[in-house]
């Protein structure tokens, strides 16, 4: 059954009277042209993949967009294959902003000021480390941000509110004059998972607190989540899939009885004052870049735009100091302390960066670890390939064959992933099925593995274990492979 929706539209100051309850919702950050019959078929025969050996083009996993030659210092940030002279400045201009260290304002350099008052980092590349993953904290004095702790209640209306002191985000970090909400920390209790071969692997459950919080403990009916900060690639790629292809996979009633019920997320959007399909974020919360890129300078730096237009970013009523501190908001940057022009320039550099190439796709062991993948049912919810819409006015992203192993879809994980909180229409235990694409990349860009959405799991293979719920058949099938099995599927998963 589809759970009830939990009526974003209060967040977003929207209006029920806009609602349309049934997907699908529309794509009015596309204009795309219809498919003729023909390409309609050559869609059906080429996504027809075949699981026991290498599909045409797969070692392309973004299509023609794919980077070929990825940098091996920084892997996922090359721009897309395909952009123009003008359309590479643009992408050039987004990543300055992406990486730029904001301070707080009014400052002489406009462009730059208006961090905080509270805020988590001074830059989007503070999280997303090489345009990839955040990574929760490796030993208590690693102030590397990168997970945060989202905040949010369930009132007597049934209705999302924020946290009455905290608001729906714990920020560790203040400007002068300013304090910051707290810190965040980190438990882990040993969790041992036994395979049919004998063999097991150590997991770990974290538990986590929020240390000295500047107005005392958050609330008891307050709802928590721990996020870090997912990799970049392919996004805009993803944004251009058709809405229709993403909501012919949803099963909501499981009707065909596999176990399996992917349901959409229905969300708010600010821009085209509609709801959308639900595509980014751990739970499907956002439906463009655009709106993704704003929420995360408002809620992570402190950013107002015309999306968010608060300028003292998540402060709440009871913190008055904090509302009433100076801002960055300009004439120059449209009345905001980030402009339209530099929420595009940030938004475009996020939609165009390019998926690495597979290099190891043909390997004997990988694709038997391919096999593997979809005998065990991980193809069900983790779908290996779209085709984007055909987009006259965006080459880039026209009309290609991807493999993003993700439906876009939310499932419910079971109990050991659950963090409680609804956010749209997701539940407390739903998550958005992440993209695989680059995940072999991981410690090449980072540093370190970290998996999952509060990235708890050292390992591929402990994501997998942690997977419950609608998983639970795939997550027993994979424990019963013999040591060579498991390391032929863990090859396969590394070589996207």
């Amino acid at each position: 059954m589809r759970a009830p929706a939990i009526l974003a539209f209060i967040l977003f100051g929207c209006h029920m009277a806009h609602a349309k309850d049934a997907p699908p919702w529309g794509e009015p950050h596309l204009s795309p042209s219809p498919r003729t019959q023909a390409e309609q078929d050559r869609i059906r025969s080429t996504l027809g993949a075949n699981p026991r050996g290498l599909s045409a083009y797969e070692t392309r996993p973004a299509g023609a967009a794919t980077s070929m030659s990825p940098s091996a210092r920084a892997p996922f940030s090359d721009p897309v294959i395909g952009l123009t002279a003008d359309q590479k400045l643009d992408f050039r201009l987004g990543e300055a902003l992406f990486e730029k260290l904001w301070v707080q304002g009014p400052a002489s350099t406009i462009s730059s000021d208006g961090l905080g008052p509270l805020y988590n980092a001074r830059a989007c590349s503070a999280c997303h480390l090489n345009d990839g993953r955040g990574y929760p904290p490796a030993h208590p004095d690693d102030t590397t941000p990168g997970l945060v702790l989202r905040l949010s209640q369930i009132g007597a209306d049934g209705k999302t509110h924020p946290d009455p002191q905290y608001g729906f985000q714990i920020q560790d970090h203040a400007t002068s004059g300013q304090i910051a909400e707290g810190s965040l920390a980190i438990t882990y209790a040993p969790q041992v998972t036994r395979f049919a071969d004998g063999t097991h692997i150590d997991l770990h459950t974290p538990t986590y607190s929020v240390v000295n919080p500047s107005s005392g403990p958050i609330d008891e009916s307050t709802l928590t989540s721990p996020r870090v900060a997912p990799p970049m690639i392919g996004l805009g790629l993803l944004e251009a899939i058709p809405e229709t292809d993403i909501l012919k996979n949803a099963d909501p009633d499981d009707a065909d009885n596999d176990g399996i019920s992917g349901r959409p997320n229905r969300v708010w959007s600010r821009e085209f004052d509609q709801w959308m399909l639900g595509r980014f974020g751990h739970k499907a919360g956002n439906p463009t870049i655009r709106q993704q890129t704003a929420e995360a300078a408002h809620g992570d730096i402190g950013l107002s735009s015309t999306l968010f237009p608060a300028h003292y970013g998540d402060c709440t009523p009871k913190q008055t100091d904090c509302r009433a501190a100076r801002n960055g908001n300009s004439a120059q940057q449209d009345n905001q302390e980030l402009g339209d022009t530099a929420l595009d320039l940030m938004a475009f550099y996020a939609a165009n960066l390019a998926v690495p190439v597979r290099i190891m796709a043909q390997v004997p062991q990988v694709l038997r670890g391919k096999s593997l993948f979809h005998d065990a049912g991980c193809a069900a919810c983790h779908t290996p390939a779209f085709v984007t819409h055909r987009l006259p006015d965006d080459p880039a992203r026209s009309f290609q064959l991807i493999w993003p192993y993700s439906d876009l879809l939310l499932h419910d994980m079971g109990d050991g992933l659950a963090d409680h909180r609804p956010e749209g229409q997701a539940s407390g235990r739903e998550w958005r099925t992440a993209p695989l694409w680059g995940l072999g990349s991981t410690e090449r860009v980072g540093g370190r593995k970290g998996f999952l959405h509060d990235g708890r799991a050292r390992s591929v293979l402990e994501a997998i274990m942690w997977h419950g719920g609608e998983a639970t058949a795939a997550r027993e099938k994979v424990r019963l492979l013999d040591v060579e099995d498991r390391a032929a599927l863990i090859a396969f998963l590394e070589s996207l």
